[in-house]
C-alpha cells in the first residue's frame, strides 16, 4: 500500500467571503443576512442552535439599523484588500486549490436587480485570477450563507419561488463571467444544515410561518430546484464546468446496539441523506415522502420540477466534517439538532468531540451510496491559540489534522475517489457559528481579537510548516 495521495489529488484551503473579505460598504456591496450577525461575548463556546439566535422580521431590521453593536463579519479579516499577500502566504504553503465563495451582495446589491454590480464582478476577475497566478484550482461557493437580505425582508427567502428565478440569474452571471477560469462550483453551502442556518442559508427567518418545519422544506425544494437549474444552464454557457452540491456531514452513531437506537439512527441518518438523494437520484425516496405524510408537511411543486430535478443532477459532493454524535430512541426526536454526545470522545473548547473514524465511515458511506466523485472542502478545528514569540505553538491542530489526513488516505485505499481536501481554514477568520476571531482554525495567524482589535498583521504557525510538508510530500510525511 502506498503512502502517498493520488498524483492528481489536490491539497488545498477553504474560506467564506462572509468571515473573510470584510469591507462589507465598499463597491457597491448590499447588506447581506451576514452582516447581522452580531458578536455577543455570553455566547462564547457555547452550543448555540442558530447562528446569531433568532431571527424575526422586527430583530433583522433592528440590527440593520444598529450603529453601536459590533458585527465581525461585516470586517472579517479584510481579505477584500489583503488577498494578494494572504494568497503569496497560501502559495508559499504549497496549496494546489483554493476553495472561497462569492458574496451575492456583492454582484445584486438588493438581490432581484436585473443589472449586476461591475465593480463587484471586477473584483472577483481580479481574486479568481490572483487564485490561478498563485498556482492554486479556485473551487467557487456561489452561496455561503450570504443573502442579499433584502430578499430576506421583502420575498422571505427561498420559501418564496421568486427567489430561486433570482438566484439562477446570478448564478448565470457568474457562470458567463468565470466560467472559463473555473472548474468546480459548489452551489449552496452545507445544504443539508437546517434549521441550524435556515436564516443564512435558506433566507427563512424566525416566526415567518405558523408550521416552520413545512416552510423550510418548501426552501429546501426551491433551493434543489436552484441547483438543478444551475446545472442546466451551466450545460450552454460554460460545458467545462463541473456544478456540485455540498454536506455538513451529520449522520450520527447510535447511542447503543439496542435494535431500537440503530433503527433510529438509521431513520435520522437517511433525512440527512435525503438532501444529496434527491440532487444525485434526482427524486424525492420514499422514506422522505412518508415523513412529510406522517408530519403534514405538504411540498408545492410546479409542474416541471420532476423534469428539472432529473435531468440535472449534481456532478460531485462536497462535504465539510467536524465531528460526530450519537443519538438515542429514548432520548433524541426527528429534530435535526436532537442529539447527544458521544461520551467515548474528547471535547474541544467548543464541546465538538474530534473523531476520525467519523470521517472514514461517512465518506464510506456516500461513495456506497452514490459513486460520485467528492471532495472534502472544510475540515478543521477551532481552538484558543495562545501567540508567543512571533507564533503559534499548535501540536493540537496537528493532530488532527494528521488523524484526519490518514482517514481520508484510507478510504482512497478502498477505491474512493476523493478529489480533493481543503483544511478549513487555512487562516484565521471570523468564526462563522459565534462571529468570533477567538476561535481559531488557520495555520496562519491574524492579529485581531473578538472586536476587531490588533495590528491585523500574518503569522505563521507552527502548523504551517507542518502542512507545507504534507503536501510536498504528497502526504507521505504523515506515515513516517
Amino acid at each position: 500500500m502506498k503512502s502517498e495521495f493520488p498524483k492528481d489529488f489536490l491539497w488545498g484551503g477553504a474560506i467564506a467571503a462572509c468571515q473573510a473579505e470584510g469591507a462589507f460598504d465598499t463597491d457597491g456591496r448590499g447588506p447581506s443576512t451576514s452582516d447581522i450577525h452580531k458578536y455577543d461575548k455570553k455566547i462564547q463556546r457555547n452550543n448555540i442552535s442558530k447562528e446569531g439566535g433568532e431571527r424575526t422580521l422586527e430583530n433583522i431590521r433592528l440590527a440593520l439599523a444598529d450603529q453601536e453593536g459590533y458585527y465581525p463579519k461585516r470586517h472579517g479579516i479584510d481579505f477584500y484588500h489583503t488577498y494578494e499577500q494572504d494568497l503569496d502566504l497560501l502559495e508559499e504553503l504549497g496549496l494546489q486549490t483554493f476553495r472561497t465563495s462569492i458574496s451575492w451582495s456583492r454582484i445584486f446589491p438588493k438581490g432581484d436587480e436585473t443589472e449586476p454590480n461591475e465593480q463587484g464582478l471586477a473584483f472577483y476577475d481580479r481574486l479568481i485570477d490572483s487564485i490561478i497566478r498563485h498556482n492554486m484550482e479556485p473551487i467557487i461557493t456561489m452561496a455561503h450563507y450570504d443573502m442579499p437580505i433584502h430578499l430576506v425582508t421583502e420575498y422571505g427567502g427561498l420559501a418564496n419561488r421568486k427567489v430561486v428565478d433570482f438566484f439562477v440569474h446570478y448564478a448565470k452571471v457568474l457562470l458567463e463571467r468565470y466560467g472559463d477560469r473555473v472548474k468546480y462550483w459548489i452551489v449552496f453551502n452545507q445544504v443539508n444544515l437546517v434549521p441550524t442556518v435556515e436564516f443564512n442559508s435558506l433566507g427563512i427567518y424566525s416566526g415567518q410561518s405558523e408550521n416552520m418545519e413545512e416552510l423550510m422544506y418548501q426552501a429546501v425544494h426551491n433551493q434543489f430546484i436552484a441547483c438543478a437549474l444551475t446545472k442546466e444552464i451551466a450545460r450552454t454557457v460554460a460545458p467545462s464546468a463541473l456544478i456540485g452540491t455540498m454536506l455538513a456531514d451529520s449522520t450520527s452513531y447510535p447511542a447503543t446496539c439496542k435494535p431500537e437506537d440503530v433503527i433510529y439512527t438509521m431513520k435520522k441518518n437517511r433525512m440527512q441523506y435525503f438532501f444529496s438523494d434527491v440532487q444525485f437520484r434526482g427524486q424525492y425516496s420514499g422514506y422522505a415522502l412518508r415523513y412529510f405524510e406522517d408530519t403534514g408537511i405538504k411540498i408545492v411543486q410546479e409542474p416541471d420540477d420532476s423534469r428539472i430535478l432529473t435531468e440535472n443532477k449534481m456532478d460531485f459532493l462536497a462535504v465539510s466534517y467536524y465531528y460526530s454524535k450519537i443519538v438515542d430512541a429514548e432520548k433524541n426526536t426527528m429534530a435535526v439538532n436532537s442529539s447527544e454526545q458521544n461520551p467515548y470522545l474528547e471535547p474541544t473548547p467548543w464541546d465538538w468531540r474530534v473523531d476520525p473514524l467519523g470521517l472514514y465511515n461517512c465518506l464510506s458511506q456516500y461513495w456506497d451510496r452514490y459513486q460520485v466523485p467528492m471532495m472534502v472542502v472544510e475540515n478543521g478545528i477551532g481552538a484558543i491559540d495562545v501567540f508567543e514569540d512571533g507564533t503559534v505553538h499548535d501540536d493540537y491542530r496537528v493532530d488532527y489534522y494528521a488523524k484526519h489526513l490518514k482517514a481520508i488516505k484510507n478510504v482512497i485505499d478502498d477505491g474512493v475517489t476523493i478529489l480533493a481536501y481543503c483544511a478549513w481554514g487555512p487562516i484565521d477568520i471570523v468564526s462563522s457559528s459565534s462571529a468570533e476571531m477567538s476561535k481559531r482554525y488557520g495555520f496562519i495567524y491574524v492579529d485581531l481579537d473578538d472586536l476587531g482589535k490588533g495590528t491585523g498583521k500574518r503569522f505563521k504557525k507552527d502548523s504551517f510548516k507542518w502542512y507545507q510538508n504534507v503536501i510536498k510530500t504528497n502526504g507521505a510525511s504523515l506515515f513516517k
